[in-house]
């Protein structure tokens, strides 16, 4: 059996990782793993495979650097040629990049089976490019492994019960690499105190935003008079907030970090603020209360049981909040929620089956 995995961007190759160490369990299985180049990462050497233990790519493709439909359609020729050469029993794209939906369409039209973990994801924001892609991939979907009850009852609202398509509820592949990658963390080499905030800020409705962006580091600004806060900062991000004079004086702001380093900041770390959408998750599995710097969220289960408070780029909702935090946050951080680090292994069975 031949299964043929896209991956666009480091956080693709963590989580597909999961599902490769499953999948050699098996006699014969053989993945072909394909990197399309989408998001260029300086980090993603030979060193960082053999760290992360992920299998390399197979094929790279190189498609970065272009707009959405260039880089689209750039992938979608590339995956195509690969297609028809290996001719894979079944295509497995993750999450909701550009990689993912070019890799959706090949198989559709080349009528290769494809499974689609994350599937069900909605934040209801069509103008983010990610709910396209989820939206249309998980159209063409034959199995779509959701990690989540509520992105199955996404799926189930959207009438795909009565599409030709599997729904199974796998559980999260990412909480399975934080319990695989917690064990060989590594503390970076820079000065944390005792008690620290882990913060993120990348995401193009705050970096594009003045308004957005000045609050969110006025109220981090003050934040962090009283408690250090560590905040790997992209170049990009970095470039705008000094070509906008803001004033992150108080921030330790350091380079972005390899995954085993973040691993072991959200561990150590008192609590997350980020308008990421996996550390949301990633500050549940370690037990660590969320503000997420967004208007929405796909992980709403996480606000409804109390774990991530959606503050938006509100200063005075980020400044409320954080005193709630400090002052007691009680949250039930045994709720089984994501699948108890067991997706791989129902994904694994599934596609073997």
């Amino acid at each position: 059996m031949k299964i043929l995995t896209i991956l666009g961007a480091r956080p693709q190759f963590i989580k597909a990782g999961n599902l490769s160490r499953e999948l050699k369990k098996y006699d014969g299985i053989r993945e072909i793993i394909v990197h399309t180049g989408q998001h260029y990462d300086a980090n993603m050497s030979d060193i960082f495979f053999e760290q992360m233990q992920i299998p390399k790519p197979d094929y790279k493709l190189n498609s970065g650097g272009k707009t959405h439909a260039a880089m689209t359609a750039d992938i979608m020729c590339g995956v195509e040629e690969i297609a028809i050469r290996e001719k894979p029993d079944f295509i497995v794209v993750y999450g909701d990049t550009n990689s993912t939906l070019a890799g959706a369409l090949v198989a559709s039209k080349l009528h290769i089976k494809l499974a689609h973990i994350e599937a069900g994801l909605r934040s209801f924001n069509m103008l983010m490019p990610e709910e396209i892609n989820r939206i249309l991939t998980d159209r063409v979907s034959n199995i779509l492994f959701c990690p989540t009850d509520v992105a199955v009852q996404n799926l189930k609202n959207e009438g795909f019960d009565r599409f030709e398509c599997k729904i199974i509820k796998s559980g999260d592949i990412m909480q399975d690499g934080a319990m695989f990658y917690k064990k060989i963390a590594k503390k970076p080499s820079i000065k944390i105190n005792n008690n620290f905030i882990l913060c993120t800020v990348h995401r193009a409705e705050n970096t594009d935003d003045k308004t957005r962006l000045t609050a969110i580091f006025t109220a981090l600004n003050d934040i962090a008079t009283q408690k250090q806060i560590i905040l790997p900062l992209h170049p990009r991000t970095k470039n705008i907030i000094k070509n906008l004079d803001i004033d992150i004086s108080n921030i330790s702001v350091i380079e972005p970090v390899g995954y085993l380093e973040m691993v072991w900041l959200i561990d150590n770390c008192d609590f997350v603020m980020t308008d990421s959408g996996g550390l949301q998750k990633e500050a549940f599995f370690f037990k660590k209360p969320c503000l997420t710097l967004r208007d929405e969220t796909e992980w709403v289960e996480l606000v409804k049981c109390g774990a991530n408070k959606l503050v938006g780029a509100d200063k005075n909702k980020i400044l409320s909040n954080y005193e709630l935090i400090k002052n007691g946050f009680h949250c039930d951080f045994e709720l089984d929620l994501y699948g108890g680090g067991k997706a791989s292994e129902i994904i694994a069975k599934e596609l073997i089956k």
